[in-house]
């Protein structure tokens, strides 16, 4: 009899920790994300399989774009908020609203919002092969 209740008393203390486990691990919050929204795409005259894409990130307050590229020339220009950039063997460098930078096609990097509180926008407009998508994450 003691070894009975001891053993449906293993498996309640054993079933409490599970779920405690599983509240805890559900309440974790995953970080913001980068949302990206496709504005524009059009074929550029004269330059077969080329294509123009528009394109703005949204970027929450301490979100991080994580390390990608995008398949073409990018030139981006900060709407609203301030950004990070992290070139692949280059130095960071931040942009605030109205300042402007250039990205050459496929040159891994990273960006983040610098602040923790205010959001972020930013505009994109690339020259890619067509159909290519947006951004791939890299390595």
């Amino acid at each position: 009899m003691r070894n009975a209740v001891l053993l449906v008393s293993v498996n309640f203390i054993g079933i409490a920790i599970g779920a405690f486990g599983v509240s805890y691990v559900g309440a974790q919050e995953k970080p913001p994300s980068v949302t990206r929204t496709e504005l524009l795409r059009k074929s550029i005259s004269g330059i077969e399989g080329k294509e123009e894409v528009m394109f703005v990130a949204d970027v929450p307050p301490g979100a991080v774009a994580g390390r990608h590229l995008h398949p073409g020339d990018e030139l981006i220009y900060v709407l609203q908020g301030t950004m990070v950039f992290e070139p692949h063997g280059e130095q960071p460098f931040q942009l605030k609203a109205g300042e402007a930078t250039f990205n050459p096609a496929k040159h891994i990097h990273n960006a983040r919002n610098a602040s923790s509180t205010e959001p972020a926008k930013v505009l994109n407009c690339m020259l890619a092969e067509a159909g290519q998508p947006l951004a791939v994450a890299a390595p």
